[in-house]
C-alpha cells in the first residue's frame, strides 16, 4: 500500500468548506493592510490637480507636513503588512499542496471536497482584500485620469483616436500625467465606450470619475476572482496556489484596484474567457476573449493558443481531421472579428487606437530586456565615446522586437500539446512580451500571473516572483515617482524584496519566529512547513 504523506492527511482530515487558522490570520492582516493603504492613500497618492476636494472636506492636513508624513507610515505599514500577510498564505499553501502532478498529493475525494472548500472561502477574502481600496486616492499612477480625460473627447464629439486630451482642457487633463497630454488612446473601441459612459455619468468630475471606472472596472477582478482557481482545477493545479498567486498579490491588488487600470477589466475577462474554452464552452469563451482584446489588444496574445485547446478536446475523443483545423480556425476569426468589429463600429473610429501603440516607447525604465540593454551598452562605452541613449535604444528595441516576434510563433508552436500546456504557453508568452516590448510597468504583470497557476512552479521560483512583486510595490512610488535610477533607495528596495524571497524558501520563516506556526496533530510532532 502507497503511504499517505502527512501533509495529504492534513489536506484529508481538513473540514470540508473550513479554512486553517493560520490562514484566517494571515487574511485578516491582509484586510487590516488594505485599510491601511487606503488610509495613507489620501496623503501620499495621485490626488486630482486644481481639486478643492480635500479641502473641502477639512482633509487638506494630510497632504502636507506632519500629516503627510502619518499617511505615509500609514501607507507602508499597509504594504509591508501585505506583503507579509502574502507570504504567509504561500507558505501554508505550499505546506499542503495539492497539485495533481505532486507525487504525495491525496487525489481521494475528501481532499478535493477541503480543497474546494477552502477556494470557495478565499474567493471572499480576496473581495474583502479588494474592497477598501475602491474608496483609495489613486496610487502609483495618473492613468486612470488619462482614461477619463480620453472618455471625454468621444463624450464631446471628438476623436481620441486622432486627439490628445490637450485639445480639451479641464480638470481631467489637469489631473492626469502631463506625458499623455498630447498622445492619443492606445486602448480598444470597447474601453474607449465603456469610459465614455462613465464621463457622460461623471461629467468633468475627477473624484467622480476615479470612483465609476473602478466600478465599471471591477468585475474584471471579481471574474479573476472566480476563474484563475477554476482554471488552475480544472488543469489538475493547486487552486489555492493560483489564487495566492495572482488575486492576493499585493502588487497585482493594488496596483489594479488602488491605481485603478484597465488590466483590472482586462486580465479578470481575458482569464475568465480561457477558463471557459478549457470548460469547453469554446464559443462562449471566445467572445469573453475577445472582449478583453478590443478593451487593450495585449491580450490578443492568448487568442492563437485557444487552436490547441479546442484540438486538444476534439483529440481526447476522436483523431482531428485537417476540416477540424480549418473550421476552428474559422471560428476564432470570425467570433474574434465580429465581436471586435461590432465594438469599432459603435465607436465610429475605425482603428485608429494603433496609432496610440507607438506612444509607449515614451516609457524608459530598465525593466524590460532591450532597455537594459540600451543602458548597459551607453554606460560600457561612456569611458571611451559619448554614445546618446535614444539611438540605442531605438536599435535595441528593433532588435527586441524582432526577438519577440520569433520567440512568440516559436512559444505557440512549442506549447501545442494539449489544454495544460497550451495556457501555460499563454503565460509564457506574456512574460516573453513584458520582458522584451519596449517598457513594462508593474500592472502589466497581471497578462501573466493570472496564467502561472497552470503551471507547477516550484518554491524557488515562487520566491522569485514574490521577491519580483515586492520590488515593484517599492521602486514605483505611489505619487507616480520611480526609484529605478537612485542607487541608494534600489538596494533598499532590492535588499527588502529579496528578503521577502528568502521567506518563502526557508523552513523555518523569520517572524521574528515563524510566520507559519506549525499545527500539531495527535501522535505526530510538528510538521515542516517546507513544499513537497
Amino acid at each position: 500500500m502507497t503511504p499517505v504523506s502527512a501533509d495529504a492527511t492534513t489536506v484529508a482530515t481538513s473540514p470540508p468548506a473550513g479554512l486553517r487558522r493560520p490562514v484566517v490570520s494571515s487574511l485578516r492582516l491582509g484586510l487590516v493592510a488594505s485599510i491601511l493603504v487606503t488610509l495613507g492613500s489620501y496623503g501620499v497618492g495621485d490626488i486630482p490637480r486644481a481639486n478643492t476636494w480635500l479641502q473641502d472636506a477639512s482633509m487638506a492636513w494630510v497632504t502636507y507636513g506632519h500629516g503627510k508624513s502619518v499617511a505615509g507610515l500609514l501607507f507602508w505599514a499597509g504594504v509591508a503588512l501585505m506583503v507579509w500577510a502574502w507570504v504567509r498564505l504561500g507558505r501554508t499553501f505550499l505546506a499542503h499542496r495539492s497539485d495533481a502532478d505532486v507525487p504525495d498529493a491525496d487525489g481521494s475525494p475528501t481532499a478535493e471536497t477541503a480543497v474546494d472548500g477552502e477556494v470557495s472561502g478565499l474567493r471572499w477574502w480576496a473581495v474583502a482584500w479588494a474592497l477598501p481600496l475602491m474608496v483609495a486616492v489613486p496610487v502609483y499612477s495618473r492613468d486612470v485620469y488619462a482614461y477619463l480625460a480620453q472618455a471625454a473627447l468621444l463624450r464631446d464629439g471628438l476623436n481620441p483616436y486622432a486627439d490628445g486630451p490637450a485639445t480639451s482642457p479641464g480638470p481631467l487633463l489637469d489631473s492626469m500625467a502631463q506625458v499623455w497630454a498630447t498622445t492619443t488612446a492606445p486602448y480598444g473601441p470597447f474601453f474607449v465606450e465603456i469610459a465614455r459612459g462613465v464621463t457622460e455619468v461623471t461629467g468633468d468630475n475627477p473624484v467622480a470619475g476615479v470612483f465609476a471606472m473602478r466600478l465599471v472596472m471591477l468585475p474584471g477582478w471579481l471574474l479573476a476572482i472566480w476563474a484563475v482557481p477554476a482554471l488552475a482545477r480544472r488543469l489538475g493545479r493547486d487552486p489555492r496556489i493560483a489564487l495566492w498567486l495572482a488575486v492576493f498579490n499585493p502588487m497585482l491588488v493594488i496596483h489594479l484596484v488602488g491605481g485603478p487600470h484597465v488590466e483590472m477589466l482586462m486580465a479578470g475577462l481575458l482569464v475568465a474567457g480561457v477558463a471557459l474554452v478549457v470548460a469547453r464552452r469554446h464559443v462562449v469563451g471566445l467572445l469573453v476573449v475577445a472582449v478583453a482584446v478590443s478593451i487593450k489588444i495585449t491580450a490578443g496574445i492568448a487568442v492563437p493558443f485557444v487552436l490547441w485547446i479546442w484540438l486538444a478536446h476534439i483529440r481526447s475523443q476522436r483523431a482531428v481531421r485537417p476540416r477540424d483545423v480549418v473550421a476552428i480556425v474559422g471560428a476564432i476569426v470570425a467570433t474574434t472579428g465580429v465581436v471586435f468589429g461590432v465594438a469599432t463600429l459603435v465607436v465610429g473610429h475605425g482603428l485608429g487606437w494603433l496609432t496610440g501603440l507607438g506612444y509607449a516607447d515614451r516609457i524608459v525604465n530598465w525593466l524590460t530586456v532591450p532597455t537594459a540593454v540600451a543602458h548597459l551598452v551607453t554606460l560600457v562605452a561612456a569611458p571611451f565615446t559619448a554614445l546618446p541613449l535614444p539611438p540605442v535604444l531605438s536599435v535595441a528595441r528593433t532588435v527586441g522586437a524582432v526577438a519577440l516576434a520569433v520567440i512568440l510563433v516559436a512559444t505557440w508552436w512549442r506549447f501545442r500539446h494539449d489544454e495544460r500546456t497550451a495556457v501555460v504557453g499563454v503565460a509564457v508568452a506574456m512574460a516573453a512580451v513584458l520582458a522584451l516590448e519596449p517598457s513594462t510597468l508593474p500592472w502589466y504583470y497581471s497578462w501573466a500571473l493570472v496564467f502561472a497557476g497552470a503551471a507547477l512552479l516550484g518554491r524557488r521560483s515562487l520566491a522569485a516572483i514574490v521577491a519580483a512583486c515586492a520590488f515593484g510595490l517599492i521602486v514605483f512610488q505611489p505619487d507616480d515617482s520611480i526609484l529605478l535610477y537612485e542607487p541608494v533607495d534600489l538596494l533598499v528596495a532590492a535588499a527588502i524584496a529579496g528578503f521577502a524571497g528568502w521567506s518563502m524558501v526557508r523552513k523555518d520563516s523569520p517572524r521574528p519566529r515563524n510566520l507559519v506556526r506549525p499545527q500539531r496533530r495527535s501522535g505526530q510532532g510538528s510538521p515542516s512547513t517546507g513544499a513537497p
